[in-house]
Parts: structure tokens; sequence; C-alpha cells
């Protein structure tokens, strides 16, 4: 008897399947963050083989493999796709426990109906049956969106993008509604002057704007806002360690920026200066816009500087750092509370030991004006797994209000992403159906089921407001 991804996979009781079946399962999907390419959602791509849609650019497989003795050959080297899926196959059966165990499964029957596990034996099959399916129409990358009901998903773009592709998708009705999300990390990341400076004359180039003062790199982000804006966007995003706040003005933002114009190196302090001053400035332009700001707070990344050196950021040498997010978290938001400009904001947390904090932190803004205005968001990265999704509901239905969550993300790169928003919903159903059972909750079977279609879907069409 298989018992495993079943139809009621992770669902443990009948009221758990009711919602899951009757009220989760058929809804559209709205991934309002993730890291596909819209190049090629506008073009339309098709993938020669699994491993260019499924593998490449996939840390959290990366990493699992580094750490089961594959070499990198095998992983962002050399190899031929067909060599590196072999070695993938080779460590699924042992990823057991990992939320890669899970989803690889379910991205296989997914897409591709393929129900067994994937082990060195069948794993040439499976590879030329996949190759061939990925050949046909349906399994583009726009056909792979639909497949999984997608309704409409935001990329993450650096200001200087001309968003040439997501013009292009817009103009397209056949493809899947795209819109670009600002992440202008990099406009204050001056801790390394030599990249900056680099960078200003990118962000020079795309505003047609010249640099050369504080004030006017503030007019040339006002002016890649206002770019994004007129062409769909309503989301900025900022992957940070942690926020930083001043109760004074200690230095003299103009002359710090003088500084690094002049390649002289600011002090640690200096920095956080810097960016807490730009960060409030962003933060009033997206208010302007009605536009939901995201923080994703705490990643340490890039730990293994030799690895950093030979393969790049973004390979899966990242991990939970440990910073002090209360108090700057707080005066962020309480700054542009002060004016009423504190837009729309959904914070993630990477450290679990800050889900409380986080979760507490929220309620301070939620000001009645907006349902659910400032958010705990979903679990994120490392947390994006069963018993992370499970401890963030549970943190977020004790410190807040669950019905008002907007819900599920990929954050991904990969088009086989999707049944992630599955994970979850059969996760939220599971723990609202085991309250009914447990007698917590109300055997209400029309109430629960619309609390959820909520979180699944309605909220987050609600929040977001995409046209």
């Amino acid at each position: 008897m298989n018992t495993f991804l079943t139809e009621d996979f992770l669902l443990q009781n009948e009221f758990a399947k009711k919602l899951y079946h009757q009220f989760a399962k058929e809804l559209p999907i709205i991934d309002y963050h993730n890291h596909l390419s819209p190049q090629q959602i506008a073009a339309d791509t098709q993938f020669e083989n699994i491993t260019q849609v499924w593998l490449s650019g996939d840390h959290y497989k990366w990493r699992a493999m580094r750490a089961f003795g594959i070499n990198e050959k095998y992983i962002t080297g050399s190899a031929t796709d067909k060599e590196k899926f072999l070695k993938w196959a080779e460590v699924v059966p042992f990823t057991i426990r990992n939320p890669l165990f899970h989803w690889t499964h379910l991205e296989l029957k997914a897409y591709f109906g393929i129900d067994e596990i994937l082990s060195p034996e069948n794993a040439e099959e499976i590879y030329e049956k996949t190759r061939k399916m990925l050949q046909q129409k349906t399994h583009s990358a726009n056909g792979l969106l639909k497949m999984q009901n997608v309704e409409s998903l935001c990329t993450t773009d650096d200001p200087i993008d001309s968003l040439e592709y997501h013009i292009a998708i817009q103009k397209d009705t056949t493809k899947v509604k795209t819109f670009p999300t600002f992440r202008p990390d990099k406009s204050f990341a001056v801790e390394d002057v030599k990249s900056y400076n680099e960078y200003l004359k990118k962000l020079e180039n795309a505003s047609n704007l010249s640099i050369k003062s504080y004030a006017d790199l503030l007019s040339a982000l006002e002016n890649r806002v206002a770019f994004f804006n007129k062409n769909g966007c309503k989301l900025s995003d900022h992957g940070l360690e942690q926020l930083y706040f001043f109760e004074t003005e200690k230095y003299d933002i103009s002359l710090l920026f003088d500084k690094v114009k002049m390649h002289q190196n600011l002090t640690i302090e200096e920095v956080g200066f810097f960016k807490s001053k730009t960060m409030i400035a962003l933060g009033k332009m997206y208010h302007k816009k009605g536009w939901t700001q995201q923080l994703h707070l705490g990643a340490i990344r890039n730990n293994n500087k030799r690895l950093l050196n030979e393969l790049g950021p973004d390979t899966g040498f990242d991990s939970i750092g440990d910073f002090s997010q209360a108090k700057p978290l707080s005066g962020f938001l309480n700054t542009l509370d002060s004016t009423n400009q504190l837009t729309k904001t959904i914070v993630y947390n990477l450290n679990p030991a800050d889900n409380e904090l986080f979760a507490t932190m929220v309620g301070n803004f939620n000001d009645g004006t907006i349902k659910g205005k400032v958010q705990f968001g979903a679990a994120w990265w490392f947390l994006d797994q069963k018993d992370g999704m499970e401890k963030q509901i549970e943190t977020l239905s004790n410190q807040g209000l669950l019905s008002c969550f907007v819900g599920m993300l990929t954050d991904s790169r990969s088009f086989l992403s999707f049944p992630r928003h599955e994970y979850f919903r059969r996760i939220l159903c599971n723990i609202i159906g085991t309250d009914v059972e447990n007698g917590e909750l109300p055997n209400d079977e029309k109430f629960l089921g619309k609390i959820v279609s909520d979180i699944c879907y309605y909220n987050a069409k609600n929040y977001f407001n995409f046209k």
C-alpha cells in the first residue's frame, strides 16, 4: 500500500481533507515574490532538459549535493546536464526528512505525472521522459506556470533594469501576468566604495540623471520608482542582514555621500547611518506610490570566502544570522508611521528565534486603515519547510490574525517550484483541521473554508490589487 504522496498527503484528519480538497486545492496562485527570469517568460523558453529548469541556479539542491560528497563538477561545473541530473538522483533518496525530498517528488508528480521515488535505478528513464515532455508546448515556461494555475507573479528586479521583458509580457495576453519588484539594495551598499561607485554610473545611465550629491541619488531613485510604477510594479523588496536606526542626526548624510564618491571608506557606524537614511527615504517613495514594501531580514551571506571566489554569490553558502532586529525594525517602522508615510509592509525573518519578535512588532503598526497593513510574512528560505511553516502559522495565530495573512510565495529561481504553494496549503489545512478535530475550533466547514481560501488566495488578491 502506497502511503507516500497520496491525494491526502499531510492531511491527517477528515476535516483537513475537506478544507484542502474543497477550498484550497483549485485556487489560483499569486506568487508575489520569486526570482524567475522575466526574459524566459517573455520568450516562453522551451527548456532542453530537466537539469536546465530544475537544477540550474537551485542552491538548495547544490548544498545537499555537496553535503553528500558530490564533486563540484556535477553541481556547478563542467559535467553535462544529464550527468548532473544522474548525480542529483543519487542524492535524492538520502534527502529524507529534508524538504527537498517532499519538493522533489511533488514537482515530479505535478509537472510530469511521475509518481515514483527518484533514484539511480530510474534516473535514466525519468531524465528521458521529462526531456521529451519539456519539448512540448505544455511544458514551456508559460506552460509550466499555467499548469499550476499561476494567475500572477512578481520577479525581483534592480532599479537599473530596463524592464524590457516585463513590457513585452504585458503586451502579450497569452503570457502569465508578470510584474516587476523594485530591489534597490545596491543603491545604498556603501560598504564597498569601488563597487558602489560602479553601480552609481549604471544608475545614472538608467535614470538619465547625473548623480553628484546625495540629493541627486534620491532623485535618481525616485525616477526609477516612477518608471517601475508606470510598468506595473506594486512592490519593493529588500534583502538585508538587519535594518539600522539612529535616534539623532549623528552624521551629515551629504558629507558621507561625498566621501564615498571620493572613494573614501566609511566606518561601520557611518555605513549603518547611510543605509538607515536611504531606507527611510525609499519608504516614503513607496508610500507615495501605494506600494507594498517587503523586508527580508536575517541572512548572513557568502560565509565560505574560498568558494565565493570560485563560484560567486547565490551558490549555496549563506545561512541564518543572529542579528539584533527589534530596535532598528521598530525605529524604522515608527519613523515612517510618525509622518503617516508607512506603506503596506511585509517583514520576513530568517532566524526562528525571532518569530515572536516579528509577529508582535507588526501589530504595533496596524492602524485600522487597511486589513493586515503590516504583515508577518511567510516562512522564508531556511524556514520554508514543514516545521518552519507550522511555527510561522502558530506564531502568527497566537500573536496576530492568521485570517488576514497574505499567504505563501515561492522565493524560487525555478519554474518547477510552484507546488510549494500546494505544500503550504496542505500544511495550513491540516493545522486548522486538527484544531477542529481537537475541539479547539468549531466544526464549521463554510466559515473555516472561507478563512483558508482567503489565506491561500483572496487576501493577497485584495492586498496587492494586481490588474
